[in-house]
């Protein structure tokens, strides 16, 4: 008989092939990256799978979300427009996490896709009344190798909170804060639609909804930016 051993937590990662040049060949991938931050914080597993249209998806995701955990992220990696990531309707994709999210204790979503992160009423909408306590998107293009540092560091921090944190408004938002704090705010990350320059500061959203009764999800990415500033040394030192 088999046994099965799992970490507390886990990174599920759903990756649509990027073919960012002509000879990519599914030869780029957020997985490796991913991996990293998992060894680092120990007690987490990876699990990783390709999707190509809303079917695919849906059943990739039926088949990460069968274990449950103590504390479960969503890493959807893939091209992305306003609307769509990966080809899947923004509003299909997280109406199938949230039908997920209790049984599997998924707690955040990391939206690794150009554009995607603009709605963030349409993200609000769908992730009220679910498991999910975070998200966190691009409103513009994003640079692949430095937009996916960023998710990592987002998700690093963010598997680090427990249950009384994601209840706490402050933890979160500073979780998320000091997870962008290493990066300028000022880098140009990508362009809008029109082909001007987008600054990272100026692209990122975040919603969160914390646990517990009345709290309910908002955008706080001005928030963030604030802890973000916590974070940096504002004046040289003496030393």
């Amino acid at each position: 008989m088999a046994r099965h051993h799992y970490s507390t937590r886990a990174v599920l990662v759903l990756e649509q092939p990027w073919n960012l040049d002509g000879g990519d060949c599914n030869r780029s991938s957020v997985l490796p990256f991913i991996e990293g931050i998992a060894k680092l914080a120990g007690d987490t597993e990876v699990f990783h799978t390709n999707f190509y249209d809303k079917r695919s998806f849906e059943q990739a995701l039926d088949v990460l979300c069968s274990a449950r955990f103590k504390n479960a992220v969503i890493y959807i990696a893939a091209h992305g427009t306003k609307k769509q990531i990966g080809g899947v309707r923004l509003a299909d994709l997280l109406y199938a996490i949230g039908e997920h999210s209790k049984k599997t204790n998924i707690t955040g979503i990391m939206l690794g896709s150009c554009f995607i992160g603009s709605d963030t009423a349409k993200i609000e909408a769908f992730i009220e009344g679910t498991n999910i306590t975070w998200c966190a998107g691009y409103a513009s293009e994003s640079d692949w190798l430095a937009g996916t540092l960023i998710d990592c560091s987002i998700l690093a921090s963010m598997l680090e909170l427990d249950k009384d944190d994601l209840s706490d408004r402050y933890t979160m938002i500073n979780g998320i804060g000091r997870a962008l704090a290493p990066f300028s705010r000022t880098y140009f990350i990508g362009a809008d639609e029109d082909g001007n320059e987008v600054s990272l500061e100026n692209s990122m959203r975040v919603v969160i909804q914390p646990r517990g009764q009345g709290n309910r999800a908002r955008h706080v990415t001005d928030e963030v930016l604030e802890q973000y500033d916590e974070s940096q040394i504002t004046e040289p030192s003496d030393a």
